[in-house]
Parts: structure tokens; sequence; C-alpha cells
């Protein structure tokens, strides 16, 4: 990593640096999104802090595994910087899934559903993603990560994954994009109109 491309990266972290507070959080966080988009293949934590002396592995897995922070202040900074670049009566707001593979039992969500990555069933987990969009440009405004009644059913595996209680009910992805074009329209992020795909417009309540 040169000078110049490390100090564009701090530059552009600042304001959500900002937001975490914690300082012990505020010098990892700039380590760690360096060795998400830095070189190398594998991006799980051991890998990466091999890569670098200036990440500490138990501090770096600690940041990571410990990450009991509040998201509202990033999501307000980010949704603030979205709606600044792209937001408008001529922006669109697109709901879709994202799905990611996994072969984890333990990960939270993993379960035999359609993966999209992969165009068909594979074990994975789906997160329900809203994007800001104007033109050619899209901003990722969230993921929620949808749980399967394979888990909600199971409470005794979402407390041992450390599932919070108040998203252990089920919930539809639909329901789950209400949720998310709630809190963006209560934020003040402006678009003119929300696309989805056929698996959304089924839903009487999301229509």
């Amino acid at each position: 990593m040169d000078e110049a491309w490390q100090a564009d990266l701090e530059r552009w972290l600042a304001p959500y640096l900002e937001a975490l507070g914690n300082k012990t959080r505020r010098r990892m966080c700039p380590a760690y999104i360096a060795g998400l988009i830095g070189p190398g293949d594998r991006k799980s934590i051991q890998p990466m802090a091999a890569r670098s002396d200036a990440i500490p592995y138990d501090r770096l897995h600690h940041f990571i595994g410990a990450g009991l922070w509040d998201s509202a202040p990033l999501e307000a900074t980010l949704w603030s910087q979205a709606d600044e670049l792209v937001g408008g009566d001529r922006a669109w707001l697109i709901i879709d899934d994202t799905a990611l593979p996994k072969k984890s039992k333990a990960s939270v969500g993993v379960a035999p559903q359609y993966a999209t990555a992969l165009g068909k069933n594979a074990n994975c987990q789906t997160l329900v993603s809203v994007t800001l969009a104007s033109s050619e440009v899209p901003l990722m405004l969230s993921l929620r990560l949808f749980l399967p009644e394979s888990w909600t059913s199971d409470t005794a595996r979402m407390d041992k994954s450390g599932v919070p209680a108040p998203l252990q009910e089920y919930r539809t992805k639909p329901e789950i994009a209400i949720e998310e074009i709630d809190r963006i329209i209560a934020a003040g992020v402006r678009f003119g109109c929300v696309l989805a795909d056929a698996g959304y417009g089924l839903s009487a309540p999301f229509r």
C-alpha cells in the first residue's frame, strides 16, 4: 500500500471513525478495511493479520468478534453521504437478495436456500440488500440478514450463536425490506421510486 492510497483511505474513513467513538476501534478500523481491500485472496482475520505487521491478530480478532457497537451513527453518515451524491427525485431505491455461499452450520442464517450468486439451491446466508442508485451510480445503503425458519424455530441454536432476542422472530424478506425502506425514509434519503424483482412483488404488503 503506497502512502497516497493510505491517506485517501484515512480521509474517506474519517467521518465513520468519528461515529465509532471508541479510540481502540478507531485505530483498528482502518487496518481492517485495508486488509479487506488490499492484496491477498483470503480475507479472514488470521491471514489478514499475517500479511501486516501493523495488525496484531488478537486485537483484530477482538475488534471483529466483540463488535457490539451501535451501527446507527455509521448508517446515518453513510446515508447522508449517499443522499448527497445520488439522492433525489430521479434516484431509485433497489431491493434485492444477496447470497453468501457457506458450508458452516454455526454461521448465523446458513441453510439450504436459493443462492443468487450460484443460480441454484445451496448452503448459504441470504441478505436483503437496499441500494440507492442514480444513472449508473449505485450506492449500497444496507444489508439485513434473513433467518430461515430452520433457524427461527430453534431458539437454543439462535441463543448459542448470539442472535439478539429482538431479531429471533421469523420475518419474510419483503417484511425486512419494508422495515429498511421505512428507516431510510425516516432518515430523509431522497428517491423517486422503489424497484424490486417479482419475488417481492408477489407480497401484497410490500406492493
